[in-house]
């Protein structure tokens, strides 16, 4: 019993280490398409708080950081609560991977 819990812990832990990887790609993936569309043509960043920031640098800097310390949180609730933590960074990839792909969409489309 006690090694069947290590391998199912285990292969957690290699899911929960791509998934987390997976997440900061696809935000900093973001911040990249959300620059290059702003600056190429009429559209604007939704979010109130990072329109100012758009054109400046400290934009990328902004959005790798957080998506670092989301990912450091998301790995300690996995290291707590596997199970949940599995759960809830499957959602945000989920929803960031679609947001890319809005994003890419946009871009090609334009």
């Amino acid at each position: 019993m006690v090694n069947r819990v290590k391998k199912i812990y285990q292969s957690t832990g290699k899911k929960i280490s791509y998934l987390l990887i997976a997440l900061v790609s696809f935000i900093t993936i973001d911040g990249l398409l959300t620059q290059y569309l702003v600056s190429q043509s009429d559209f604007k960043e939704a979010n109130r708080f990072m329109a100012p920031l758009v054109n400046q640098p400290s934009f990328l800097i902004i959005r790798i950081v957080g998506a670092i310390l989301c990912a450091v949180l998301l790995w300690d609730i996995n290291r707590r609560f596997p199970k949940a933590g599995l759960i809830v960074t499957w959602i945000a990839v989920i929803g960031c991977g679609a947001i890319v792909v809005w994003n890419t969409s946009l871009a090609l489309l334009t």
